[in-house]
């Protein structure tokens, strides 16, 4: 999971078709509501700055911000959504507005991710899943309107801390509403870890990976291999940097950056690539 981003998340307005495009895609003609949309470059420069932007350094050609963020000029751009669950300071506007959307224990209190303090999305339900999807809809049409080429959809493995209200299926559902809105509006859309998921990619509908200390975990080349290298990989520690270098730094984007996924010139920062 992406780390938190309460402070910076806090001034963000809360109510804000599968097949990307290289040149052209086998249903690209039937898709008469979408846009086109462009998948992130493979084994680009990437720098992760989705705790706030700056000037990308030198080499880096795609860049992921958080939503409430601008696209970076004159680089491939992707947009960070937490699309599964609540910002930690964004659970009171959910149980005023949509109380119903919020996952519930069995005392009516909201399941948390107790990590990162986010309350967990309901999309137990297909009627819930479609209302949800048309809140954090609105939030990727912003994205496209920012200028952003694409999303990464962030807590795909909500069912992980569901104690069992969730399962596969349901984030699976979720996001293949999400994905064909991405589309339609322009973007390409990025599965955010949950490897576990990659036989369901199809189904899905996304076009790349975002991933979390694959090196670290040895996970890179599972999803080197479901999406024909076009991983984006954000490393926290320098073991699971070198091993990301050491095995996919040919071949997939992969940078270290600091836990807390500072701005530059903020003590902390880290930016490395191999």
């Amino acid at each position: 999971m992406a780390v938190a981003l309460a402070a910076v998340l806090t001034a963000v307005s809360l109510a804000g078709c599968s097949g990307a495009r290289d040149a052209a895609s086998p249903d690209a003609g039937t898709r008469k509501a979408a846009k086109e949309v462009r998948r992130p470059p493979v084994g680009a420069g990437f720098d992760y700055q989705i705790g706030g932007g700056y000037p990308p350094p030198a080499g880096v050609r795609v860049v992921s911000r958080d939503r409430g963020d601008s696209a970076q000029a004159g680089k491939y751009s992707i947009c960070y959504v937490n699309a599964f669950q609540a910002q930690p300071d964004a659970l009171g506007w959910w149980q005023r507005h949509h109380p119903r959307l919020v996952l519930r224990t069995e005392g009516g209190e909201p399941v948390l991710d107790r990590e990162w303090d986010e309350a967990l999305f309901d999309i137990s339900t297909a009627d819930r899943r479609e209302a949800l999807a048309r809140v954090v809809g609105r939030w990727i049409d912003g994205c496209a309107a920012k200028g952003f080429q694409a999303v990464e959809l962030d807590n795909l493995d909500s069912y992980e801390r569901s104690a069992g209200r969730l399962d596969h299926a349901d984030n699976a559902a979720f996001a293949a509403l999400l994905t064909r809105r991405a589309h339609r509006a322009g973007l390409a859309a990025g599965q955010k870890n949950a490897a576990e998921l990659l036989e369901r990619r199809a189904r899905m509908g996304f076009d790349f990976a975002v991933t979390e200390e694959c090196g670290q975990y040895d996970e890179c080349g599972q999803y080197a291999r479901a999406y024909d290298d076009r991983v984006l990989d954000v490393e926290y520690g320098a073991e699971g940097l070198a091993a990301a270098c050491r095995q996919w730094g040919d071949q997939v984007s992969i940078v270290r950056r600091d836990l807390d996924v500072l701005p530059e010139g903020h003590k902390g920062h880290v930016s490395e690539r191999c």
